[in-house]
């Protein structure tokens, strides 16, 4: 596989870049992301991931849109309001590169279709907005050895880390999967919606933003990963830091998986 002229003028930013080059914008058209959802976070994701020329980006999410989305959900406009988010997604990503290969799943991701959804990916981004859908995405992730860039949201702040279970830190110290951080029956008073304690749309920008470029990181294997550590951002202050996150050698969900395995689906049973 090589560039075509068309390539080379569209990706002609990245591949002066000498830590992308031609190589890495070839590993870019071979990589294949799923987003789980399409809305506040999944939005800058996918149309950041799209414009990078990430070859095949699929899309899951149950929802339509509605006017109420438009004010931080970027990959859609007024005319699609009452359409499936999926297809408008992918009608966007067909304008902006049609180098991009889209599959749009119009069903919502559970424990019982995650692992099937999540093995024909490279990368997973969670940008979904509750609990039991992360906690399903970072099983899959752990039974698949699938690294999960993960971000979330809350007013007018935001998170973002990088989770990848099956391999060690520098160190040789195990890295945390995402229940390793919120355990695996986080308080429901956590569990909050946009819908009922508000956002402020741009936040979603900055933090699905920074997703893809981790994802770009991880494919390309630049810079220093996010992986073992969580940021958080702050809008009102402007401010950002960095935390570690520890693995938890009794996780219910990575503990024994990393000494045994098993399918993390069913340790919790």
């Amino acid at each position: 596989m090589s560039l075509s002229e068309k390539q080379l003028e569209r990706y002609a930013r990245h591949i002066v870049l000498k830590e992308v080059g031609g190589p890495g914008q070839l590993k870019l058209l071979r990589a294949r992301v799923l987003v789980i959802g399409a809305g506040g976070l999944g939005s800058p994701i996918i149309m950041y991931l799209a414009a990078a020329g990430i070859g095949t980006i699929g899309i899951i999410d149950d929802d339509s849109v509605s006017l109420s989305n438009l004010q931080r959900q970027i990959i859609h406009g007024t005319s699609d309001n009452g359409r499936s988010k999926t297809q408008s997604a992918a009608d966007t990503v067909a304008v902006l590169n049609p180098d991009v290969e889209v599959i749009t799943y119009q069903e919502r991701l559970t424990a019982e279709n995650a692992a099937k959804l999540v093995a024909d990916y490279d990368i997973i981004a969670d940008g979904s907005d509750n609990f039991e859908t992360r906690l399903a995405v970072n099983d899959a992730c752990i039974q698949g050895k699938k690294t999960l860039v993960s971000g979330a949201l809350h007013q007018f702040d935001g998170q973002l880390a990088v989770f990848k279970p099956h391999q060690n830190a520098d160190d040789g110290t195990p890295l945390p999967c995402y229940c390793c951080f919120v355990g695996d029956d986080p308080a429901p008073a956590f569990d909050r919606s946009c819908a009922d304690q508000g956002i402020l749309g741009s936040v979603a920008g900055v933090i699905g933003t920074l997703q893809a470029t981790e994802i770009i990181k991880e494919i390309l294997g630049i810079g220093v990963s996010l992986a073992g550590k969580l940021m958080l951002y702050n809008a009102l202050d402007g401010k950002s830091r960095v935390v570690t996150l520890p693995s938890d050698p009794e996780c219910p969900a990575c503990g024994s998986f990393q000494k045994e395995e098993k399918n993390p689906a069913q340790q919790r049973n």
